[in-house]
């Protein structure tokens, strides 16, 4: 039989096939996979994985990723970090080995992420220094160090009364609106003056919100120098929980070259509210108030990460801001005592008092911080040591008033004195004050100066100060900038130059008869 054309191409084919498999390297491959039973609600239910670990990272079929909250007997309760809808029941599931990771590094700075470090921001991919797990272990007790050093927020009524340290745990708390994101956000943008590097964490939040956190810090802060970690309400809820994890994974990267972080975990309600979700649709035991028994593990296990890290590791910081929001501004509610317990103190805010138009609104009564003094520097610690006594002092007196004048000769210069430490501690937005200027303010304060201004000059004092003591006092501000000490002499400085500028403001302002 003779070769035709036909059988001629046939051959070729077949010899040049033959030729591929022999350049075949065979080896064994072996592969765990598994199967979706059921999958809603952005839970999946995973058989035929015997070997995956508790938050091991699995991969569904379009690249799709999860990590397992629950193991039982027959499945594996896996929490979706994308969108479901690409992932149906018998779809292929395959475990990666590895827990969830996150990427770290200077690349993220400047930059809007969410969890997983993908960018939001339509920003080329992140460039990663490093991958670091979400979930970390907090450092231990002979790893840390005490906190001493302050972290500036510039609010005056939060650094005068409440002083942040570096390391500290400082829950925000109060109703919906009263301005809880507000203080963080300031607390960020006064570290433009500083070298602390900034982390916010959007958890569950509308995504205008988010958008206008972002504008703010970009408009009044540094936003080189700041990562914002976003989960929003319309993220799948795997992503929500792991937020704060992954986010306080990016923060120690920077905390372990012995730098100083600031995070701001916006906010830890809805993540127990996630939290609660994800363990009723895996079917886990409810508790008080349908939460699982471990919310409280949880949140300590994260805040705990929150630290000041001994000299011998580098002396680095995280210095956390949770916030947690109240109804009706109960206390006593199951979140808020954990998180109260958890942390180092708290900022209560007040809708009584935002109501009366105090910004922000502080309830002095409530809050407390438990570190305090120890992380104030000298100078402002000794202005500041009876503000609080006096205004407590005044509001008691004050709800008398209501029922009638006060004809107590010694009772009305406390009223008035009073009313000036309440001038002083509204505070609007984005006006924050160095440590000299709150300083100044205080020591004239405590000096009777602006008990001899109008109440109404002093929220344009506290406005023109900073310029007016850069062009008056220059001396006195760097001295006290550099040794954190007031001198009688620096102290005289300052309080001649708030009378200066006061008697200027006060000859400007028109005097109604209800002030005189």
């Amino acid at each position: 039989m003779t070769d035709t054309p036909d059988a001629t191409g046939t051959k070729g084919w077949l010899a040049h096939q033959q030729q591929q498999l022999a350049d075949v390297t065979l080896s064994a491959d072996a592969a765990s996979l598994g199967r979706v039973e059921q999958v809603a609600d952005g839970i999946a239910r995973v058989s035929g994985l015997p070997d995956v670990r508790l938050n091991e990272l699995l991969l569904f079929d379009n690249d799709r990723l999860g990590f397992a909250l629950t193991l039982e007997a027959r499945d594996i309760g896996t929490v979706l970090l994308d969108e479901g809808e690409a992932v149906r029941a018998g779809s292929r599931v395959r475990g990666t080995g590895t827990v969830v990771t996150v990427p770290v590094g200077p690349a993220l700075l400047g930059r809007v992420v969410d969890p997983l470090g993908r960018p939001l921001d339509g920003g080329p991919p992140i460039q990663a220094t490093d991958m670091l797990p979400a979930e970390r272990p907090a450092p231990s007790i002979i790893e840390r160090d005490l906190v001493s050093e302050p972290a500036e927020t510039g609010i005056l009524v939060v650094d005068a009364l409440f002083a942040l340290g570096r390391g500290q745990r400082e829950l925000i708390i109060g109703d919906r609106a009263t301005g809880k994101t507000s203080i963080g956000v300031d607390a960020i943008v006064n570290q433009k003056q500083s070298d602390m590097i900034c982390v916010y964490v959007a958890i569950g939040q509308r995504a205008s919100d988010v958008e206008r956190v972002i504008a703010a810090v970009r408009a009044h802060g540094a936003p080189e120098r700041c990562i914002f970690v976003v989960a929003a309400a319309s993220s799948a809820a795997g992503l929500q929980w792991i937020a704060p994890f992954a986010a306080f994974s990016m923060a120690e990267y920077f905390r372990d070259r012995g730098q100083h972080v600031l995070i701001v975990i916006d906010d830890l309600t809805k993540h127990a509210a996630t939290h609660r979700e994800l363990a009723l649709l895996t079917r886990e035991p409810p508790g008080r108030e349908a939460y699982p028994g471990d919310i409280f593990y949880i949140h300590a296990r994260l805040l705990e990460r929150a630290a000041k890290l001994s000299p011998a590791l580098g002396g680095g910081s995280i210095t956390a801001l949770p916030i947690a929001q109240t109804d009706a501004g109960n206390l006593s509610a199951y979140i808020p005592t954990n998180l109260i317990s958890i942390t180092d103190g708290q900022i209560v805010l007040s809708t009584r008092l935002l109501a009366l138009d105090q910004r922000p609104p502080v309830d002095v009564g409530l809050s407390v911080s438990r570190v305090g003094g120890k992380a104030q520097k000298k100078a402002l610690r000794d202005v500041s040591g009876r503000i609080r006594l006096d205004y407590s002092q005044f509001l008691e007196l004050e709800s008398f008033t209501r029922f009638g004048g006060m004809s107590d000769t010694r009772v009305k210069p406390q009223i008035e004195h009073g009313k000036r430490i309440r001038a002083l501690l509204t505070q609007p937005r984005f006006r924050g004050l160095r440590m000299a200027d709150q300083v100044a303010l205080l020591a004239a304060l405590n000096d009777g100066v602006l008990d001899a201004m109008p109440v109404e000059v002093i929220p344009d004092l506290c406005q023109r100060l900073p310029a007016h003591l850069d062009a008056q006092a220059r001396t006195a501000v760097d001295q006290l900038a550099g040794s954190g000490m007031l001198s009688e002499e620096i102290r005289k400085q300052l309080i001649e130059a708030v009378r200066m500028l006061g008697s200027d403001l006060a000859r400007a302002t028109p005097t109604t008869p209800e002030a005189a």
